[in-house]
């Protein structure tokens, strides 16, 4: 028996004799130290079906925030001497099942120049290997010499096929690095620049919730650095199973919490001849991502260095309480501070939700039928994980700690409304989720039974499974009965979290309360036992967004669904790509004439060189420092080309003198000459 498996049983065990009171996001510059070593900075996480092959699992982890596409001209790659590392859990025993590493190296092939590329050679050349680990056990490389793209730096290095590398396109660099993985797990590869994929009003959010409609999205035209996974359904379902073998479409079975990382040695030792520091000791993660905003937007800025430093397997049990009464609750409760942020004014937490449960920072939620064991039969029954979900003082327990740290299971009181006998909350409904993983730790939780929902679907949403719900509660085609069914969208954040998924709004509405309406915990407008439970206080939060609602350009419809990374030469518009550009599309005319003088300082004679674009009447004249002619060099007629002219100072005195070149009787340069002794 495996070490792994021994932990497994070992913790197995300790879960069931324990009480489980005692168990225990898009990420950009999101903590002090993170935020200096960018290399490392692990921006988003990705987890969704395929769309293009429904038995596919799309994984994608993004690093390195807010590349210029215009950064040269040393731009930026994966690091070398980092772990970068995505982390499946399938079994709901703490530890990994599935570990993929990724390790890069650098080569410059032209050191003798300081363009990135050049004559069909490229320098800070980027190539990685990748390696698998099962159950815990050792690595074994599933890719040995994969190709990391060039940076799509512009026309000329990229398609021009005699100073470039003479490529189609930068589609055919990525579609050439796309590599097919070894060792049966029938994963595809791709490790490249792409397009930042994530948005939002940064400017906005970060002046203290100035959230505005529309807003800026503070990442468009960046770029990132993007490890993609295409892999089987099957290799990732804990028994190997396909997902044709799935009892529904939230089989619980097929649930996997993804997360990911980035680890460096413990100590670098910088050199005195230049070369890059020497790195050793233990590995030692400085960065981690499992569900949007976690460390961005809840965890408070003295625990977000030890929040990067920790697993979802070593969670501190103290930060849970950042769940249970997030700042953000703060500044969604017109009793605290509601009124001094007004860009959240649409989101008002249930303080009195049917009258009697209180859900404001502090407060008890649902705690109060604790005592009685009012949650029995439900997710909430105190011989299930009522001890761990039913906390005093600590409302949001309840809904936002299993959406980050456990998943949320397919039990009452976590159905839909529609179909709740009487109207009661903790009844059994209409399911829509299941994603549950209990770990208790921060992952991307994903059912992969959940059926992908087609982008071109009249339904499909960027809120995510927000979106289901309102579809089950709403629309006739799905809140005619409680039995399961194909919502759209229930294949998106929060489970699992697709390219378009609009998580800020979503995880803003969520903090608002919209899941505690969503099954049956309305808003204070709301009487108990009305007939319509759509009120002002929901369609404030339903209507709400954060301002930049989708990306700033598309995603392609298959592997690696990123799109290319944003051009640095982009021509006469920020948006235009022309792949053959010249000077004139830049709105800049060549100009008429140019000239240098040579050797500069001289002693007594000097030399001009000129070039014309076209036959004109040259003259060359000298003049010193108090703008005395001193002498005309008459070059006649020239057709175009380029020419020499020597000039000897004969009797003058050292100091500076200005040569201008006349063309057509126009001043058109001058150039400074300095007449040493």
């Amino acid at each position: 028996m495996n070490m792994k498996n021994i932990q497994k049983i070992a913790v197995a065990l300790l879960v069931i004799l324990m009480p489980l009171s005692n168990v225990i996001a898009s990420s950009h510059r999101e903590a002090p130290l993170i935020s200096n070593d960018p290399l490392a900075d692990n921006t988003d996480l990705y987890a969704f079906r395929s769309p293009c092959d429904t038995n596919k699992i799309i994984v994608i982890a993004n690093y390195i925030p807010f590349e210029h596409p215009a950064g040269g001209p040393n731009w930026t790659t994966f690091g070398e001497n980092i772990r970068y590392e995505i982390h499946i859990e399938n079994d709901g025993v703490s530890g990994d099942d599935i570990t993929y590493r990724f390790t890069f190296s650098h080569v410059n092939q032209d050191p003798t120049t300081f363009f990135n590329i050049r004559l069909g050679q490229q320098n800070i050349k980027t190539t990685y290997i990748c390696e698998k680990s099962i159950n815990g056990g050792a690595f074994t490389t599933i890719v040995s010499s994969g190709t990391v793209p060039p940076p799509n730096i512009g026309p000329r290095s990229i398609e021009n096929s005699t100073v470039g590398l003479g490529a189609t396109n930068y589609d055919a660099l990525v579609t050439a690095a796309i590599t097919n993985a070894t060792g049966g797990g029938g994963e595809k590869v791709f490790c490249g620049p792409a397009d930042d994929p994530f948005f939002v009003d940064l400017g906005g959010a970060f002046d203290v919730g100035g959230f505005r409609s529309p807003g800026k999205d503070g990442l468009a035209k960046f770029n990132c650095h993007s490890i993609a996974l295409e892999i089987p359904i099957s290799s990732l379902q804990a028994s190997g199973l396909s997902v044709s073998s799935a009892s529904s479409i939230l089989d619980g079975n097929f649930v996997i919490g993804v997360w990911a990382s980035a680890s460096r040695q413990q100590i670098s030792t910088l050199n005195i001849d230049g070369t890059p520091a020497t790195p050793s000791g233990p590995w030692v993660q400085v960065s981690r991502l499992g569900m949007p905003l976690t460390n961005e937007a809840i965890i408070p800025i003295g625990m977000k260095d030890r929040w990067n430093s920790l697993t979802p397997y070593t969670e501190d049990p103290v930060m849970e309480d950042y769940f249970c009464n997030p700042e953000l609750g703060l500044y969604m409760d017109a009793s605290l501070f509601g009124g001094a942020v007004p860009g959240l004014a649409a989101l008002r937490i249930q303080r009195s939700s049917l009258q009697t449960f209180d859900f404001g920072n502090s407060n008890d939620g649902l705690w109060p039928i604790r005592a009685t064991n009012g949650g029995v039969g439900t997710a909430l029954d105190t011989n299930l994980f009522g001890n761990y979900l039913l906390r005093q003082g600590k409302p949001r327990s309840v809904d936002l700690l299993p959406i980050f740290y456990t998943g949320v299971p397919n039990l009452a009181p976590y159905h839909l409304w529609t179909g709740k006998l009487g109207g009661n909350p903790l009844a059994n409904g209409k399911p829509f989720i299941n994603n549950f993983l209990p770990t208790f730790g921060d992952m991307l939780r994903l059912n992969m039974a959940v059926p992908a929902t087609p982008r071109n679907h009249p339904n499909f949403s960027s809120l995510g499974l927000i979106e289901a719900a309102v579809l089950g509660l709403t629309n006739p085609s799905y809140n005619g009965s409680s039995a399961l069914q194909w919502i759209p969208n229930m294949d998106g954040f929060p489970n699992g979290r697709r390219l378009e998924d609009d998580v800020t709004t979503i995880e803003l509405q969520a903090v608002g309360g919209v899941v505690l309406a969503a099954i049956g915990l309305w808003y204070d407008d709301y009487i108990a036992g009305g007939p319509n439970p759509v009120t002002t206080d929901l369609l404030d939060v339903l209507t709400f967004n954060a301002g930049v609602t989708a990306n700033d350009t598309t995603f392609k419809a298959c592997f690696p669904y990123l799109q290319n990374p944003w051009r640095g030469f982009r021509g006469s518009s920020y948006s235009g790509t022309p792949v053959t550009v010249g000077v004139n599309e830049l709105g800049i005319e060549a100009p008429e004439a140019v000239m240098i003088g040579f050797p500069n300082p001289f002693m007594s004679n000097a030399s001009f060189r000129y070039k014309i674009k076209s036959q004109s009447k040259v003259s060359i004249e000298i003049y010193d420092l108090n703008g005395k002619l001193m002498t005309v060099m008459n070059e006649g007629v020239k057709p175009s080309g380029e020419y020499t002219v020597n000039w000897s100072s004969g009797n003058l005195s050292s100091g500076n003198y200005f040569a201008k070149l006349i063309v057509n009787g126009k001043q058109i340069q001058t150039v400074k000459m300095i007449k040493s002794e």
